[in-house]
C-alpha cells in the first residue's frame, strides 16, 4: 500500500473517494479537545437513537483459546442519527500475565451510509477510555439514589482514571470520592485526571474495601482480572448502586441484587461469565439501559433497592463517539490517506 500526503477533506464527514482510507492514529486523536459533557451527550444520544429503533447493535462475537491467554471481539453496528456503519475489533493478548506484559489493540472503521464512502479507520483506545466512564456516569445519573453523596472507584487502569471526573459531570453533588487501587502509578494518574478536570477536588485513597463499600452510594468496579478486590453483596448499604466495568465486585452483588440492569443483556451473557453462579448461570436482567435513558423504564423502584448495573459497552456508543472524533480530526486535516482499494 502507498501513502498520500495528509490534506484536509472537502467534506469533514467522509474521506472523499472509494479508493482511499484515512487512517487516524492514536497520536492524531490524542490532541483533539472534547469536553466531558460533550462525550456524555454523544453517548446518551446513541442510546436514545438505539431505543427509538433507528440504530442497530447486534450481539458481539467473541473467541478465546482454551487456555485463556487471549480474547478477541468483533462488533458491527449502525448509527441511525449519524447515518454511518462501523465495525470495531478488539484483541487482548497476555491475560495470563501482568499488565505490563499484555498487548491490546482495538480499532474502529466507519463508513458513511449516505454516500457509501469510507470515513476513517482509527485507533479506538481514546474512544474506549472516554466512552466507558461516560456510560458509567450515565448509569450513575439514572440509577443512583436521588441524594447520592459518596462514590467508590475500584481500579486505577484506563477505565478507572476518568471514572471520577465523569461521575462528577453527571452527579455534581458527590462530596466523598474514594479510590481503591494497588498500583502507585495508577493512583497518581487518577489524582492527576481528577485535578485536571476538577482542580478543587481530591480523592480519598482507601485500604479497607469493606468499610469503604459500606459507605458508598455508587461503586464503579473497573479493576483488572488480577485485582484482590471483591466487594460482597452483604457489604452494601440499602440503595447502593454497583456498576461493573471490569473486576472488583463479587458475583453475590449480581445474584443478590434487588434489581439488575445491563447496557445489553445479550452482551452481558457473552462477557459476564465470570459472574456466573456455581451452575454457570447468570440471573435475568430486569431492565436494559436504553429505555431507561429514554425515560420509558424505571432504573429502580425504591430508594432502598440495591441495584447492580453491568456496563459492557455497546458498539453504537463507540460509533457515535468515534464519528465525533473523526469529524473533528478530518476538519483539521489530520490523519494519513492510504491507497487501499487500488
Amino acid at each position: 500500500m502507498t501513502e498520500t500526503s495528509s490534506t484536509p477533506a472537502a467534506n469533514p464527514t467522509a474521506s472523499g473517494d472509494d479508493k482511499h482510507l484515512r487512517i487516524l492514529s492514536r497520536r492524531d486523536l490524542a490532541g483533539l479537545e472534547i469536553s466531558l459533557s460533550d462525550v456524555v451527550a454523544t453517548v446518551e444520544g446513541a442510546y436514545r437513537t438505539l431505543h427509538a429503533g433507528r440504530s442497530d447493535n447486534p450481539r458481539k462475537l467473541s473467541v478465546k483459546p482454551q487456555d485463556g491467554h487471549s480474547v478477541s471481539y468483533a462488533m458491527l453496528g449502525r448509527d441511525g442519527s449519524r447515518d454511518v456503519v462501523a465495525i470495531k475489533t478488539s484483541y487482548k493478548h497476555g491475560l495470563d500475565k501482568g499488565r505490563d506484559k499484555q498487548h491490546y489493540y482495538t480499532t474502529l472503521t466507519i463508513y458513511d451510509d449516505v454516500t457509501g464512502l469510507p470515513v476513517a479507520m482509527m485507533d479506538c483506545a481514546r474512544i474506549g477510555s472516554l466512552r466507558t466512564p461516560a456510560v458509567s456516569a450515565l448509569l450513575a445519573r439514572e440509577c443512583a439514589v436521588p441524594d447520592a453523596r459518596s462514590a467508590l472507584v475500584i481500579g486505577t487502569g484506563t477505565q478507572g482514571r476518568l471514572a471520577l471526573p465523569f461521575l462528577l459531570t453527571t452527579l455534581p453533588d458527590l462530596d466523598r470520592l474514594m479510590l481503591f487501587g494497588t498500583h502507585s502509578e495508577g493512583i497518581t494518574a487518577v489524582r492527576e485526571q481528577l485535578r485536571d478536570h476538577y482542580p478543587d477536588r481530591d480523592v480519598e485513597l482507601v485500604t479497607d474495601l469493606r468499610e469503604a463499600a459500606s459507605d458508598a452510594d455508587v461503586i464503579v468496579a473497573t479493576a483488572g482480572a488480577h485485582t484482590p478486590a471483591a466487594v460482597e453483596a452483604g457489604w452494601l448499604k440499602p440503595g447502593a448502586l454497583s456498576i461493573l466495568v471490569g473486576h472488583g465486585l463479587a458475583p453475590s452483588t449480581l445474584h443478590q441484587a434487588d434489581r439488575v440492569l445491563a447496557t445489553s443483556e445479550a452482551q452481558m451473557n457473552v462477557t459476564g461469565t465470570d459472574m456466573a453462579d456455581a451452575d454457570g448461570r447468570l440471573p435475568a436482567v430486569d431492565v436494559e439501559f436504553p429505555p431507561v435513558v429514554a425515560g420509558v423504564a424505571a432504573a429502580r423502584r425504591s430508594d432502598e433497592e440495591r441495584v447492580f448495573a453491568y456496563n459492557s459497552g455497546l458498539v453504537v456508543t463507540d460509533i457515535a463517539l468515534g464519528h465525533r472524533f473523526a469529524q473533528l480530526a478530518l476538519a483539521q486535516g489530520l490523519g494519513t490517506e492510504v491507497s487501499l482499494w487500488q
